[in-house]
């Protein structure tokens, strides 16, 4: 069983981001388990006095990342920059060894967001997370009305998804035939 944990860098209700976590979750096949992470709004603000005591949602953040064999990151773009969300759950991991060597899937669903994905892929390399190139997706979800429904009812999309997701458990496969 391979085990993926799902972040993503909205807060929103109706966050086209979360939507397709749950999408992917829902397409994937049986032997692969995504479990979504809850807790980005319960993370307190990052600081570095309290790294030595590790509030109990970062403690909880980190056991779930060290167990999972693979992450898979929805996150938008924010004036131009990585959403003040996920960069404070990364900042949180920077002083521990949570993300080195993990495998990572990037997910975005904006083709016009290009400076964020590459401040969120600079900022998992600086972490020395591998970042999956082959898994990287963008699911340009255009117009209005789309929703967790209309991205699933999608085949394009429903496919490019099972693929990114493929490339990303291929490349944990291969990485536990080395070991």
């Amino acid at each position: 069983m391979i085990r993926l944990l799902g972040l993503c860098g909205s807060l929103r209700q109706a966050s086209l981001h979360a939507a397709m976590l749950r999408v992917i979750r829902r397409v994937a096949p049986a032997n692969i388990d995504i479990t979504l992470y809850d807790g980005m709004a319960k993370l307190p603000l990052f600081n570095p006095d309290l790294e030595s005591s590790s509030p109990l949602e970062v403690e909880t953040l980190r056991s779930r990342l060290n167990a999972a064999d693979g992450i898979i990151i929805a996150s938008p773009e924010y004036a131009h920059g990585i959403s003040g969300v996920m960069k404070n759950a990364l900042d949180w991991m920077v002083g521990n060894e949570t993300f080195v060597d993990k495998p990572v899937m990037l997910v975005n669903a904006s083709a016009r967001a290009s400076y964020a994905p590459a401040a969120l892929r600079e900022v998992l390399v600086t972490m020395s997370a591998r970042v999956i190139g082959e898994a990287t997706l963008t699911v340009p979800l255009l117009g209005s009305g789309l929703d967790e429904m209309s991205l699933q009812a999608h085949p394009d999309h429903v496919q490019a998804m099972r693929v990114a997701l493929a490339r990303l458990v291929d490349s944990i496969r291969s990485a536990e035939r080395r070991w």
